[in-house]
């Protein structure tokens, strides 16, 4: 697949088109615009397609548009409105200017294809549409459309937050500083990079694998043989995504490079178990034993909630402000709020404030609760615990638990106060779910075919998973927050102190196998944030150090591994947009070869069958 695609790394590119052949009915041809020279139409029209041809007006039209393009463009706008159609020149004329030919090829020549193994220079011999002139005008693309969104997303932003003006700070700051530059340029660098590294590792490996360069293999053997490897493209085209490093080391950064991560570990994980390398063969290697049923992305859950609730207490500043405000507004049962008619003049914890206190309280090897209605004469409280003593001293007197009065101190049972959470917080979460399954189901696509074909079967669907995700949610807060109590109840004080919070997430977690269908996207996108609150809380606390730049260098390992996958077997990314925008990236046009391949093979197939079958 690898081969045929870099045998030609411009497919979708419109070669030359005949003058005879032009889309375009309107306009006539250079050659005969000069027998009417006494007309103005055909004059403007002259004029017009000679200024076109000065060199810095092709190369400029060269690195904006392509032939394709322009003639799309020149079908469905420039030819409607009769002052364009004038002035703009014919797509004749642009096909012959992009592809090289300057108007002085042969009549009905199309232009040569610019392969791995041609020189394709785009200096305006040969094809003029080259490889490098459309990774030229792509990157460009990226880099405006980059930063129109960033302009675009910044504006919103601010009418959203309710600035009428942008932040004055981000004016003063220089276009070399500005963060919206730097992400274009890192962007548009990357794929100029990799494109022309990947195609220059291409031409070289098969120069190597030539007859010619045999000598060459046989004294450097090593080297002979990492150059002429399938994979080397893929691995030094990697290299590009150290422009990464141009956008500044911010929390998006850091996304980026995660993200990547886990979906070249996914894809690897398709391939090793599309080779039979996880789970093995049977039958003598013949065939591939099955996944087990039970096996899916919701095992990740309870390692990563069981972490991220750890750091939700202990290291809140490595922890996701996202999924910390969904805890808190999610967790008014647990986390009480001030109630009404409370005088101003007294203080009352925050939401934050009573998660610091259940972290002291797991410093100080959870000391008991002594009431202060039976024993108003005792020290009752520690001073570090002095944010939540309104809550303890109106809690219950027969609570013994110093977490169970902090969290519920009005009901001493904690089985009544968690049924109550999850009953309370589910109702909620399934209409707000409910309605975005529901906007999502309406949207183009495939769920509106799928809605119009079968209304009954799409609601119910929409329904099931509504009520899941909820499930999903619901059980997992009150888990979390029931197992505090719980593990103070049974453990002995000194037993685990700290780590009980990790194991309430992990059991918290294990609510997962209720939307453990559905829910691979919530589940990916709690396991990068799970990664990267560990990394941070661990360079925090010192177990390894943080190197500089090691963000990059992990993107740069992630698309080392999405090269080689897709050079290995393109079918282990499983959806169609990411093989088509690898194959983008690369040059090869937004297409999905590995099912264009597969066609191949099987008309190819049925030919064989054809010719092999018995005639009567």
């Amino acid at each position: 697949m690898a081969s045929a695609a870099v045998a030609n790394p411009g497919p979708g590119v419109l070669s030359g088109a005949p003058p005879s052949s032009s889309p375009s009915s309107s306009t006539q041809p250079l050659a005969r615009s000069s027998s009417s020279s006494s007309s103005p139409k055909s004059l403007s029209r002259t004029l017009t397609a000679k200024s076109v041809t000065d060199p810095i007006l092709r190369n400029a039209l060269r690195y904006t548009i392509s032939a394709r393009e322009y003639a799309i463009l020149h079908k469905y706008i420039l030819s409607r409105p009769r002052v364009l159609r004038r002035a703009a020149p014919s797509v004749a004329t642009v096909e012959r200017i992009i592809e090289g030919s300057d108007g002085r090829g042969k009549k009905g020549q199309p232009a040569a294809v610019d392969n791995a193994g041609g020189s394709g220079g785009g200096n305006g011999s040969g094809n003029g549409d080259s490889y490098n002139t459309r990774a030229v005008r792509e990157s460009l693309r990226v880099f405006l459309g980059t930063a129109g969104a960033m302009k675009t997303f910044e504006a919103l932003a601010s009418r959203v937050a309710g600035k009428k003006e942008p932040n004055t700070s981000s004016k003063k700051q220089p276009l070399h500083k500005s963060s919206t530059f730097r992400l274009s340029l890192s962007l548009s660098t990357i794929l100029l990079l990799y494109r022309v590294l990947f195609r220059f590792l291409t031409r070289l490996r098969m120069h190597l694998l030539d007859d010619a360069a045999r000598p060459f293999r046989l004294r450097n053997p090593r080297a002979a043989a990492t150059l002429t490897s399938p994979f080397a493209p893929a691995v030094g085209a990697s290299l590009a995504g150290l422009a990464l490093g141009i956008y500044p080391a911010q929390k998006l950064r850091v996304s980026v490079a995660v993200f990547a991560l886990f979906r070249a570990l996914e894809f690897a994980w398709n391939l090793c178990e599309g080779e039979g390398l996880v789970w093995g063969w049977k039958n003598g290697g013949r065939l591939k034993r099955e996944r087990p049923w039970w096996w899916g992305s919701w095992l990740l859950q309870p390692f990563a909630l069981g972490q991220l609730f750890h750091a939700f207490v202990f290291d809140r500043d490595c922890f996701p402000e996202p999924i910390g405000k969904f805890i808190v507004g999610g967790s008014t049962a647990y986390l009480h709020p001030r109630p009404e008619g409370y005088p101003s003049h007294i203080t009352w914890p925050s939401a934050y404030d009573i998660v610091d206190s259940l972290a002291r309280m797991a410093r100080l090897d959870w000391p008991p609760y002594i009431s202060p209605t039976l024993f108003p004469d005792k020290e009752t409280l520690p001073l570090s615990l002095s944010a939540v003593r309104p809550l303890t001293s109106l809690a219950h007197p027969i609570i013994t638990s110093l977490s169970c009065a902090t969290l519920h101190p009005s009901d001493p049972s904690c089985l009544r106060t968690y049924l109550q959470f999850w009953l309370g917080s589910f109702p909620p979460l399934a209409r707000l779910f409910l309605g975005l399954y529901a906007a999502l189901a309406l949207l183009p696509g495939g769920g509106r075919k799928l809605f119009y074909h079968a209304p009954l079967a799409t609601l119910q669907g929409v329904l099931a998973r509504a009520l899941r995700t909820s499930s999903f949610l619901a059980g997992a807060l009150s888990t979390a927050w029931a197992s505090v109590c719980f593990f103070q109840q049974w453990f002995p004080r000194h037993f685990l102190p700290r780590l009980r919070f990790f194991l309430g997430g992990f059991a918290a977690g294990l609510w997962a196998w209720a939307d453990r269908r559905r829910g691979r996207a919530a589940f990916l996108y709690s396991a990068r944030a799970s990664v990267d609150s560990l990394w941070k809380v661990g360079v925090k606390r010192r177990w390894w150090r943080g190197m500089k730049g090691g963000d990059v260098w992990v993107f740069v390992a992630a698309l080392i591994v999405t090269g080689v996958v897709y050079e290995r077997d393109a079918g282990a990314m499983r959806e169609a947009g990411w093989r088509k925008g690898v194959s983008w990236v690369r040059g090869t046009g937004f297409r999905d070869w590995s099912i264009e391949e597969d066609e191949v093979e099987g008309e190819r197939d049925e030919e064989e069958d054809e010719e092999f079958e018995p005639k009567e």
